[in-house]
């Protein structure tokens, strides 16, 4: 089987408290996701926060723009030095296409459907082939033009292994140890997720809400063993 690597999402409003939770996760994890909040926050010194203490970023500001608009985000974040950046993949093939000829690029990571939609969401939101077949879609859009990984539901990663085993990365948000009964709608354990093939698991209020952070991160991170 293969490995599944842990990445803690930084859902920190200040610097302050992001340094705080690098610091106590040192030694147990490598991959830190920077999303809007942080970055609307701090900017690209919270970028070089990870980097200073070692860790590697995946920048999730999930792009969704015209395609001269979203190169030039990645080409930004190319020269942050971030390890992947999120784009929608309902962006398209030439939002993709753009960004995949970057000379100097990050891994590009598609998004599918967010784990915060349900069936009923997803309809209302204009998508009228389900969550599966959209998936499914989208995936098959993002292989066919230069995308690295997609983003999607743990629920979703097994088929998706079955039809693209080593051509995509997963990464698997919506990780929960416990039900929290919180706003992710398909939501399953770390190691439901990588029995189901995800190569990289993202886990943000069970390790930075819990009493013990660094104890949180060590018991996923040994589950993924």
């Amino acid at each position: 089987m293969q490995k599944t690597e842990l990445i803690a999402a930084l859902d920190a409003d200040t610097m302050k408290a992001a340094g705080a939770l690098i610091d106590k996760l040192e030694g147990t994890v490598k991959y830190f996701k920077i999303g809007s909040v942080l970055f609307t926050a701090a900017g690209p010194a919270a970028v070089d926060l990870v980097h200073k203490r070692g860790g590697k970023v995946f920048l999730d500001l999930k792009y969704h723009d015209i395609p001269n608009t979203v190169k030039g985000a990645v080409r930004h974040a190319a020269a942050m030095g971030v390890y992947s950046v999120s784009l929608h993949l309902s962006g398209g093939v030439e939002m993709l296409k753009a960004c995949a000829e970057l000379e100097k690029r990050p891994k590009l990571w598609g998004i599918t459907v967010l784990t915060s939609f349900d069936e009923y969401n997803l309809f209302r939101a204009g998508f009228r082939c389900g969550i599966a077949k959209t998936v499914r879609n989208l995936t098959a859009l993002g292989l066919a033009n230069g995308a690295d990984g997609v983003v999607c539901s743990p629920l979703e990663a097994a088929d998706l292994k079955k039809l693209h085993d080593g051509k995509l990365k997963l990464v698997t948000p919506g990780i929960r140890p416990a039900a929290l009964g919180d706003d992710q709608k398909r939501a399953v354990t770390p190691a439901e997720a990588r029995a189901a093939g995800a190569d990289f698991i993202v886990v943000g209020r069970p390790i930075i809400a819990a009493p013990d952070p660094a104890a949180a991160a060590a018991a996923i991170a040994k589950e993924l063993k």
